[in-house]
């Protein structure tokens, strides 16, 4: 049986956040979060569904470390970067699979971390790697118990986090994807939890 001091101290890392509809903030309005942190300090997520009018090629251009033109970087080149939260938006943050060793990574789960240190972008331009990624400019970030308060007050869905979804659906088919795994549908979901 679970007590109420486990419940306060369970992490949802490794979890995708889904905005309610009712929820007013911009910043997160039909928004998938997933959550790289979560303890008693707060949390960090990164938005995975909201891609920017940016390639991932032009925002390597831009500090300075063109894509090499070898097989293994072009796949880069066309990727979009994406709005990751409101936190720190002139900072990347790069969400990969697998999770590797670099000089400044959250292990996240066994597979995946999230990275901020330059030198996971000398690694995908010289060698293609880590294989799998999701660049963000920005994260999402809570305070101390303001995620729980937000939860408590039915701002979010959660739902254990699928790697297919961050790193293998388009942007777009990502929500969607993620309430499947609830087995509801966006569309149909009340603007309030419980009252239908």
């Amino acid at each position: 049986m679970m007590t109420a001091k486990t419940i306060e101290t369970a992490s949802l890392a490794n979890h995708f956040l889904i905005a309610m509809p009712a929820m007013t903030d911009p910043n997160f309005s039909r928004t998938l979060t997933y959550v790289c942190e979560h303890n008693a300090e707060g949390a960090l997520g990164i938005i995975i569904n909201r891609p920017m009018d940016i390639s991932l090629g032009t925002l390597f251009e831009r500090v300075s470390m063109p894509l090499a033109p070898g097989p293994n970087q072009v796949r880069y080149h066309e990727l979009p970067v994406f709005f990751g939260g409101p936190v720190q938006t002139d900072r990347g943050f790069v969400l990969h699979r697998p999770a590797g060793e670099w000089q400044s990574t959250l292990n996240v789960s066994p597979e995946i971390g999230l990275t901020s240190s330059r030198d996971i972008l000398q690694s995908m331009c010289d060698e293609g790697m880590p294989a799998e990624v999701l660049v963000s400019l920005g994260y999402a970030g809570w305070a101390a118990g303001q995620l729980e308060w937000e939860l408590s007050q039915n701002g979010w869905l959660t739902v254990a986090a699928d790697p297919d979804i961050i790193f293998n659906l388009p942007p777009e088919e990502r929500l969607p994807a993620a309430m499947q795994l609830l087995g509801v549908d966006f569309a149909n979901l009340s603007e309030v939890a419980g009252h239908a």
